[in-house]
């Protein structure tokens, strides 16, 4: 597989002052997970992210991914795009199995797909992100408690794994350009990246 395409383990750590806890910061294509207590910040625009726990043991993960738009299997279930978002769930999930946590145990809190990507059929890419996550989710049989999906600005996500809770802030105009940048260059690294034959995952 190359490189462009793989997830990235979130390296964005520090401290947050306001609801004294440490905290980890997940840009788009990274994903975080721990058995600690740690809150796990993110904010969405078009990209969407999955907040998945065991809510016996607490252990939890977050990821901030988009499907990449290619045109020439754009509307394929087996296309590269939908290859790409398998990938990004299951990194998520075999991560969190690899920590202790249950698969019959997982439950998921979903956020993003938001309409704020300037030009021509922008709100197809949070459309497709945030049908995608529902879709997965439901096939896995990972049942989704929370979700706040679609509309037309940014948000900011806090999951705090081990309780399960999450807050969402909707952003305003001033915070727009620094989130669609982000998102236009992480779009530009997933079209660039090339994704050949069939995803392997962990065995």
């Amino acid at each position: 597989m190359d490189h462009g395409f793989e997830e990235v383990l979130a390296p964005n750590l520090y401290y947050d002052r306001h609801f004294e806890t440490d905290a980890v910061k997940i840009l788009p294509g990274e994903y975080y997970v721990s058995r600690r207590e740690i809150l796990m910040v993110t904010v969405l625009g078009s990209c969407v992210a999955a907040c998945i726990r065991d809510r016996v043991s607490g252990t939890g993960g977050i990821n901030h991914f988009m499907l990449p738009d290619d045109k020439r299997d754009d509307d394929s279930r087996f296309g590269r795009s939908m290859r790409y978002g398998d990938y990004a769930m299951e990194i998520l999930i075999n991560q969190l199995l690899k920590l202790g946590a249950r698969r019959s145990n997982l439950e998921a809190k979903i956020f993003g797909g938001g309409n704020v990507l300037p030009g021509f059929k922008n709100h197809v890419v949070g459309e497709r992100n945030a049908t995608f996550v529902v879709e997965y989710l439901r096939t896995e049989d990972i049942k989704v408690t929370a979700q706040d999906l679609l509309g037309n600005y940014p948000r900011k996500v806090y999951f705090f794994p081990t309780t399960g809770r999450v807050l969402v802030k909707k952003l305003r105009s001033m915070h727009n350009d620094t989130i669609i940048e982000r998102e236009r260059s992480y779009r530009e690294t997933l079209r660039q990246s090339k994704m050949e034959g069939e995803v392997e995952l962990f065995s």
